[in-house]
């Protein structure tokens, strides 16, 4: 797969760009397990251009990371046009469009999945960003504002005709908001119809529905809810591609091992206790499905300082190794 210059192995893994999770601490653990295209949290095109400290701070990426996208939003071209400037010298590889976010304050503003309702508004807004930047532009959007207006496939020849480099598909409407199945039906139509990369998202749980994905004929396969569920989906998914079989999961040692170094990047980048409080979302997503977690995460959560988490997570792995061996 190609977006512009960049070039990507075959069936590639991507982050999808999720607001309040994909920091770059997220980021950083996503690509040490596999991940091969990453996307910063979707930041506002308005903040981006008053020079807002916390909106660039979010579009601050690392050489680690890359390669890496800056997602932005907004409803106005003059806006989108300086926000992908400001971008620009930021040094990602690309730039994203969020046509897709279902908020109400953000769809009620004509941004995000708003931008469904009105499509010439919403070629004039990727056209414009394309034409502000020097740096491959792509486009992340849903199958259309609600079931009876699916407008995906003239969304795709559109984006394409307006110079996007890829096209990403939630294979929901707007209206669906995270409920329901989404249907990937749409994937396999719209790769018939435009000659740019299209990467598939939604509902990917695991390294078995990672591959039927694959399977509609899609570029690449983005993952969003599935990773913060388990942070080492990236490489369950590649060994599952490669062997055929599902890799053994990670130990609990590991689990630890992980979370804390995550942990530690976290307080790197936010400090403290920010870094601590913004980290608490992923405790579940480490230790899912192993006993006594709800009693380890009301334990964790009110803890205030990196070595006591550290200290509470050794104790848990003795606290298993003793219930294997009782």
């Amino acid at each position: 797969m190609q977006i512009g210059p960049l070039q990507f192995p075959d069936k590639p893994l991507a982050l999808a760009p999720m607001e309040d999770v994909t920091d770059i601490s997220f980021r950083l653990m996503a690509k040490r397990f596999g991940a091969d295209i990453l996307y910063t949290e979707f930041t506002s095109s308005e903040a981006l251009i008053r020079n807002a400290p916390k909106a660039i701070k979010k579009i601050m990426v690392a050489e680690e990371e890359r390669p890496v996208a800056i997602q932005i939003f907004g409803g106005l071209e003059t806006s989108m046009e300086g926000a992908a400037r400001v971008v620009e010298d930021q040094g990602p590889d690309f730039i994203d469009i969020n046509c897709g976010c279902w908020v109400k304050d953000v769809v009620k503003r004509n941004e995000g999945a708003g931008l469904l309702r009105d499509l010439k508004k919403f070629e004039s807004i990727v056209r414009s960003t394309v034409n502000a930047t020097r740096l491959p532009v792509t486009v992340k959007t849903r199958l259309g504002w609600d079931p009876k207006s699916i407008v995906i496939e003239d969304v795709a020849r559109m984006v394409e005709a307006a110079g996007a480099k890829a096209l990403a598909i939630h294979c929901r409407t707007r209206d669906m908001g995270h409920n329901g199945d989404a249907d990937w039906s749409w994937l396999e139509k719209v790769k018939k119809t435009v000659s740019i990369p299209i990467i598939g998202n939604g509902d990917i749980l695991d390294p078995q529905s990672a591959k039927r994905m694959f399977e509609t004929g899609c570029d690449a396969v983005m993952i969003g809810r599935g990773a913060i569920a388990n942070p080492f989906i990236f490489r369950e998914i590649k060994h599952f591609l490669k062997h055929g079989e599902l890799p053994l999961p990670a130990t609990l040692e590991e689990r630890v091992s992980t979370c804390l170094e995550h942990l530690k990047f976290s307080l790197e980048y936010k400090g403290q206790p920010r870094g601590i409080f913004e980290f608490r979302k992923h405790y579940s997503g480490y230790f899912r499905s192993l006993p006594n977690i709800a009693k380890l995460r009301s334990d964790l959560v009110q803890y205030l300082e990196f070595e006591q988490i550290e200290s509470r997570l050794l104790e848990f792995i003795n606290e298993n190794i003793s219930l294997k061996l009782s």
